[in-house]
């Protein structure tokens, strides 16, 4: 992504009202890189940072205050909600215990999230992920180990709460 245009279009949208302009948005984005699907709705609080790839597939919202930072890939599927205050982060550090600092070399692992997935509020979702399709995942959980599709997870680090189908 063009981090040029990405820093434009960040503070381009503090200004707009958060559930408008979406074709705007949309448009800011594709000059930057991104990849965007038909009838992506973006609210304008949330920030896309970074120099990865970031894909999202149609019909999916992108609720207030979202995080999205890629040093690597990241691919949204179509028809997924997420809600406000969702980190989606590529970027992460080897655990170092012979360094005087404990966050060693940093590295960056790619992000998949299954179409037709529901992310809930205040989620982290953390590098190296890959949510399954059809998937629901809580309110206020951490995402550390890919899923399965249809299934519901939650909790701090995610586990299965049941399955869906």
């Amino acid at each position: 992504m063009n981090t040029v245009v990405l820093h434009i279009y960040n503070n381009l949208t503090m200004f707009m009202p958060e559930t408008k302009f979406f074709r705007f948005k949309n448009f800011l984005l594709k000059f930057a890189g991104v990849k965007i699907g038909k009838n992506v709705r973006i609210c304008s609080s949330a920030k896309i940072l970074g120099n990865g790839t970031l894909s999202i597939g149609n019909n999916t919202w992108i609720g207030h205050q979202c995080l999205i930072i890629s040093s690597s890939n990241i691919s949204i599927g179509s028809n997924i909600d997420i809600a406000p205050r969702v980190y989606i982060g590529t970027g992460t550090h080897i655990i170092d215990l012979k360094s005087d600092n404990i966050a060693g070399e940093g590295l960056s692992k790619d992000i998949i999230i299954g179409s037709g997935s529901w992310i809930g509020v205040n989620t982290t979702i953390l590098p190296g992920v890959a949510i399954g399709e059809k998937n629901v995942i809580a309110a206020g959980s951490v995402v550390a180990k890919s899923t399965e599709s249809n299934n519901m997870y939650g909790g701090v680090p995610t586990k299965l709460i049941k399955n869906l189908f």
